[in-house]
């Protein structure tokens, strides 16, 4: 009987919350299958440690920081990247099928958001016209839940109804919004206005969230998304009608809300890195608004979150834990038993009572896909989410905080060892980075 082939898994793009739990239920899940899957490799910091060759033996860690993966959030672990490969980088496509030859892969699996399962889709095209007996499978991850289409005639959303990492940075919102009511409410007599500025470039889900902190719109709260098409004056406007009827005001605005040039930088994926801008959506929200004048005594003041959005382990929604695990699991399952050329995915069951069910999803569907926030869901005020959307994220941040183990007062995350599989050719430096 033939030894099982390989596996390697990599990520992609921005982090997660959960992101690791996605490698672990793919990591468990294979190991589980010895008469399916050899040893299981990581690709060091995603597709570049593929392409140099440098691969992370999972299969010789310790199950112990394995199961640590549950609740060590961002990417620490194996790392990612935001390299693209682009289709004229054939060298770096030809490179990445060598490197899987060289290995004896069998199956690859690509965890990130849409530009990755454009990736994961390049490279089972590819495999096949090489002749190469590769598994490729995509495995969703993106806190912007901005992959896949959008809302169907009967309501639900078709090919992923949320991305594992959405549920997570929707609880964090939640939460620091009503920290920042306590904020507001106590230091409202000479800052009456807080402007805390959310990540989320084109889509508002991630601003949309913060309305879970107030689901009976009990705070002065307005929500400006990328979507609400408001100007500096028309939200001024807002801004101060707030303040009239209630002395105070909370704005969570989207980093992609306009405000004109702030500088931005782009990432090698063409994305607008807002936290490398040099200024910020915040900051030109409250110079604005302190230009015009508010209509209460006092000044706009700004509060940008940064990173801690998506990498910080206590938020983490203990729903999308798990999710995200089982997403994993189901994407080794997909490999086993259906095939290349596939995304694991999340879909809801309708009825009132929340509960998900796992498939898959063709990677051609979701490559390069991009979901907007559903137009029904922005209220009429445009300040505002509808209380469909209020439904639809609020089982996804859960009922408990996660048990991340402490060690010495500290958080305990897990550690790899640094073995890595033998490398078997020639060094390269990826197409992008040469001179």
């Amino acid at each position: 009987m033939p030894r099982p082939k390989n596996v390697v898994v990599a990520q992609s793009g921005g982090p997660s919350p959960v992101i690791n739990s996605s490698l672990q239920g793919i990591v468990e899940t294979c190991m589980a299958m010895p008469e399916t899957f050899g040893a299981v490799y990581a690709g060091f910091h995603g597709i570049e440690g593929v392409l140099r060759e440098e691969l992370l033996d999972l299969s010789a860690q310790d199950s112990e920081e394995i199961a640590l993966l549950r609740t060590t959030p961002a990417a620490g672990a194996i790392g990612t990247c935001r390299y693209k490969l682009k289709a004229r980088q054939q060298e770096d496509f030809e490179r990445v099928i060598a490197v899987l030859k060289a290995h004896d892969v069998g199956t690859f699996f690509y965890n990130g958001g849409n530009d990755s399962m454009d990736t994961a889709h390049k490279v089972a095209r590819l495999a096949g016209e090489r002749g190469l007996d590769l598994i490729a499978i995509g495995v969703p991850k993106t806190v912007d839940n901005d992959v896949g289409g959008g809302l169907t005639a009967g309501g639900g959303f078709a090919l992923i109804d949320h991305t594992p990492g959405y549920g997570s940075i929707a609880r964090y919102w939640a939460y620091i919004v009503q920290i920042a009511n306590q904020e507001n409410a106590g230091a409202c007599t000479s800052d009456p206005v807080l402007v805390l500025q959310a990540m989320g470039r084109k889509i508002g889900f991630i601003p949309a969230a913060a309305r879970l902190a107030d689901p009976n719109r009990e705070m002065p709260l307005l929500i400006v998304m990328p979507e609400s098409g408001l100007t500096l004056d028309g939200l001024a406007d807002r801004v101060n009608d707030t303040l009239r009827e209630r002395g105070r005001a909370i704005v969570v605005v989207s980093e992609g809300f306009d405000v004109g040039d702030i500088g931005a930088w782009k990432d090698s994926f063409g994305h607008t890195e807002f936290g490398a801008s040099r200024t910020t959506v915040a900051q030109a929200v409250i110079n604005h608004l302190n230009d015009v004048g508010l209509a209460a005594h006092g000044a706009a003041r700004a509060n940008v979150p940064g990173t801690d959005q998506r990498d910080t382990a206590i938020y983490a929604s203990t729903v999308d834990i798990d999710e995200a695990y089982k997403v994993g699991q189901k994407a080794a399952l997909i490999a086993a038993e259906e095939g290349s050329g596939y995304m694991a995915t999340i879909l809801r069951e309708p009825g009132p009572i929340y509960r998900v069910r796992y498939d898959r999803v063709g990677l051609e569907q979701v490559a390069n896909s991009e979901r907007a926030f559903p137009e029904s869901w922005i209220a009429p005020s445009r300040t505002d989410v509808a209380d469909d959307f209020v439904r639809y994220a609020r089982p996804l941040i859960g009922e408990d905080w996660p048990s991340v183990p402490l060690v010495g007062g500290l958080q305990r995350f897990a550690r790899f060892e640094p073995v890595f599989a033998e490398q078997k050719l020639a060094k390269y430096v990826p197409q992008a980075y040469r001179g």
